[in-house]
């Protein structure tokens, strides 16, 4: 009995003693397609981010957290998006998010994680009413559309030299937002629309490359996704037509050139997101990347660990100013808007009073052979401060 009731004592002090060293536990929740069509560019997202906070991991744990991530899947659907949204918003351990890669998803999931003041930092979403609504917890650190249409449209006309276009969207809040950037931009410039027409088709755009050949543009702009644009152009270059295919960072994918397959020559995208090779402060990372997931790293893989960066930064901020204790979430908010962000591989990040960021650039991709080269690069502000 004395030997039992001894034994008893000691598992109990053990626990007791385990129970008061346990670390506090901090979510960062990834929110991006991780299924379907778009996966590619949301697995990214997530990786990406996975780095970023494994690089802070020691330095929450010295101050008694455990920093971990999780990832959701929206699909790239803004239903799924926003019932995932209510998920985070649920667990109480999760702080912040880094998301989406839709801006269609953006809208409806920062909406309902608003009233619960999470934090979403996002490395891809570009629709202008992502923060045109004032939002106090949507953030991005990428170019909106009223920056990258116009960013398209000048390349269009001073580039390629076109005089008539084609414009195609996809009908999302993404493609239908940027195409009307360019469309505006084009006409303030006497430039050509011969068309402009939204599509959800994605196997057969045989009535849209027909009007293509009887209106002979000399360029045809896609506001959409890699997935659909793909086999775009896949259909069209089988149709004989070299036209230039021009569309924005949902053509930012290694996939789009496997869908085009041969087809994939006389492509040019403007992406927010750098290409590699164009982030001097890259190699380690890419390195890191490949080391971790056993693929090369791509620029919404660069985006989300500089998306995580922030966000974490932005807990780490609100945790000291906390008297290094467990923060609010609306804390982590407001330390996140407020925050000024370095070590980043696209630079230095601050946000303006709706969340874009200040000062930002733009990258145009050109698609030759299969072959992915930087055209050009553009630095564009936010529109306020």
């Amino acid at each position: 009995m004395k030997k039992f009731g001894l034994t008893a004592m000691m598992l109990a002090g053990a626990l007791a003693l385990g129970n008061a060293s346990a670390a506090t536990v901090i979510k960062i929740a990834t929110l991006s397609p991780l299924s379907g069509g778009q996966s590619d560019l949301g697995t990214q997202i997530k990786n990406g981010a996975q780095l970023a906070v494994n690089e802070y991991k020691a330095q929450f744990a010295k101050l008694g957290f455990d920093l971990q991530l999780v990832g959701y899947d929206d699909q790239a659907d803004p239903a799924t998006g926003t019932a995932s949204a209510r998920k985070i918003a649920a667990d109480k351990s999760i702080l912040a998010v880094v998301g989406t890669l839709n801006s269609g998803v953006a809208i409806p999931s920062s909406a309902a994680l608003q009233p619960s003041h999470v934090a979403m930092v996002s490395p891809a979403n570009t629709a202008n009413q992502v923060t045109d609504r004032g939002l106090s917890n949507m953030n991005r650190i990428v170019a909106r559309d009223d920056a990258q249409g116009p960013a398209g449209a000048n390349f269009i006309m001073s580039n390629l030299k076109a005089k008539k276009v084609y414009i195609i969207n996809d009908k999302t809040a993404y493609g239908e937002g940027l195409a009307k950037e360019v469309e505006k931009a084009l006409k303030a410039k006497n430039v050509q629309v011969v068309a402009y027409e939204g599509t959800e088709e994605k196997n057969d755009f045989s009535s849209i490359i027909a009007k293509i050949q009887l209106q002979k543009p000399d360029a045809v702009y896609f506001g959409g996704i890699y997935n659909q644009a793909g086999v775009f152009i896949k259909q069209l270059r089988d149709k004989g037509l070299d036209t230039p295919v021009i569309g924005g960072d949902g053509f930012d994918s290694a996939e789009l050139a496997t869908i085009a397959g041969a087809g994939a020559n006389n492509i040019y995208f403007t992406t927010v997101a750098a290409p590699i090779d164009a982030l001097p402060a890259a190699k380690i990372f890419a390195g890191n990347y490949q080391k971790a997931f056993k693929k090369p790293a791509q620029g919404f893989g660069a985006f989300g660990y500089d998306a995580g960066k922030v966000v974490v930064q932005g807990v780490l901020a609100a945790i000291k100013n906390n008297g290094n204790k467990l923060p609010t979430r609306v804390q982590v908010e407001n330390a996140i808007r407020k925050g000024a962000f370095s070590g980043l591989l696209s630079g230095s990040v601050t946000f303006n009073s709706v969340g874009d960021r200040k000062a930002a650039k733009m990258y145009v991709m050109n698609v030759q052979g299969g072959k992915y080269k930087l055209a050009t690069t553009v630095n564009v502000s936010a529109p306020r401060n």
